[in-house]
């Protein structure tokens, strides 16, 4: 019996910094537990601190002083990123802690949000600066998200450094992440505006085209007819004249916080993505119809308010609220970052995503994104499916020289970046070549029949 090799031993520098963010994990743990309002912040920022400084220190030490490219770091050997005790643990603590967030942290209407409370409060100060109001649980929540994909991202430039493409790609995330979805909503609240995210369209925020929301942004003068506007425009008109150009890739890995959390503090567990068949098939069983219900919602909602809201009852109010519990919460928050550890990085991205079904047909069916593949140079090294986060068997058409065109693929280029003998491209090419390596392959497998 073969028995895997030994793990290389950590260097006491990265023990450090390793300890370091367990320190600012327990000052978190204090802040939570304290019921002194000024230890409550001084644990709080402790930990964001040493959490922050630790994560960039080991960073730098694990990616930053090591040789540039793409290097596995046995990552299936370890418990963190090889579904191992760590990984469980770490589900199970992010899967708890969105239980917690959707379901007992509401406001009592007194100002208490339930175990998160003291949590909430130490955010009082710096809420109230951007904001003009106090802090609840979803801005914790946003303030949490936006501090891992900067972190993270972080990680993601050192690591992949030797990569422009990567570069640029990681900077847009946190770029979106930081700007559109943070701080421009918070500078709106400020200024007694709607609270509004520019970097999200529906169907993903699918109630930014309800009539509800519609009707309450028209109220609010010029800047709400804009915001109809743009969701309106970048859902129904650049979104498909984006993709025909460039993919999904210029959304789903260059603008949306789904996308921007799952590469970057979903890097580690990328390997972990299912690349079976019966994935993909309920892949296609999962998120197609879910589109499907989002888009029946939105429009028998626009029939109930033309009909002065005789038609439906509440019927329509009611499907849209159990979408929003069943997919809004449980699938995109509980499922979709608690399974991080053991189903990967983009599980939500991939079985249901709204948003990620209409650009993923798009992109299969009129877009002129592919990946192109040079089957002579592949060496079946196996690196680009094992980083491929969306399931894809991406050595498979390498193999065959057949170039990727598939609704689930994200473009965000790990492939092409993990490929020892540069043999995947991305490429936004004429729609009429698209097929072109299939099409030679296959024919020249008649060629050799006959």
């Amino acid at each position: 019996m073969t028995t895997a090799p030994p793990l290389p031993a950590t260097p006491p520098a990265e023990k450090l910094t390793l300890a370091v963010v367990a320190a600012g994990l327990l000052a978190l743990l204090l802040a939570l537990a304290d019921a002194d309002a000024g230890r409550q912040s001084l644990w709080f920022y402790l930990a964001l601190a040493l959490v922050s400084g630790g994560t960039l220190a080991w960073s730098w030490l694990k990616f930053g002083g090591a040789p540039a490219g793409v290097q596995h770091h046995n990552l299936w050997l370890r418990a963190s990123t090889g579904r191992g005790a760590v990984a469980w643990v770490t589900g199970l603590v992010l899967t708890g802690f969105y239980v917690v967030l959707y379901w007992y942290s509401g406001d009592d209407g007194h100002g208490h949000f339930g175990p998160l409370d003291h949590l909430v409060h130490a955010l009082d100060g710096f809420s109230q600066w951007l904001r003009a109001r106090p802090a609840d649980q979803w801005f914790l929540y946003g303030t949490f998200y936006t501090l891992a994909v900067l972190l993270m991202g972080g990680r993601a430039l050192w690591k992949y450094r030797h990569s422009r493409y990567q570069l640029i790609r990681t900077a847009s995330v946190m770029f979106f992440q930081l700007g559109f979805a943070f701080l421009i909503p918070g500078v709106l609240l400020f200024f007694q505006q709607p609270e509004f995210y520019f970097s999200y369209f529906w169907p993903l925020k699918y109630d930014y085209l309800f009539p509800g929301t519609v009707t309450s942004l028209l109220q609010n003068g010029g800047l709400g007819i804009f915001m109809v506007f743009w969701g309106a425009v970048m859902s129904l008109l650049a979104t498909p004249v984006l993709t025909y150009f460039f993919g999904k890739r210029w959304y789903c890995s260059w603008v949306c916080g789904c996308g921007g959390l799952a590469e970057t503090a979903g890097d580690p567990y990328r390997q972990l993505s299912d690349k079976s068949r019966a994935a993909w098939r309920w892949e296609v069983r999962l998120i197609y119809p879910i589109l499907g219900i989002i888009v029946a919602i939105t429009a028998l909602l626009w029939v109930h308010f033309a009909t002065g809201g005789t038609l439906l009852g509440q019927a329509g109010t009611v499907a849209a609220k159990w979408y929003g519990f069943a997919i809004g919460s449980v699938f995109s928050g509980v499922i979709g970052v608690g399974f991080y550890p053991i189903m990967g990085s983009r599980v939500w991205c991939r079985f249901g995503c709204p948003m990620a079904a209409y650009l993923g047909l798009l992109q299969k069916h009129f877009s002129r994104f592919r990946i192109s593949t040079n089957g002579g140079q592949c060496i079946s090294c196996g690196n680009c499916s094992n980083v491929c986060e969306m399931g894809i068997d991406v050595k498979q058409y390498a193999q065959r020289g057949e170039p990727i065109i598939r609704a689930a693929c994200v473009g965000c280029g790990l492939c092409s970046t993990a490929c020892p003998r540069g043999v995947l491209n991305l490429e936004n090419g004429p729609r009429q070549g698209r097929y072109q390596g299939a099409q030679l392959i296959h024919a020249d497998s008649l060629r050799i029949l006959s």
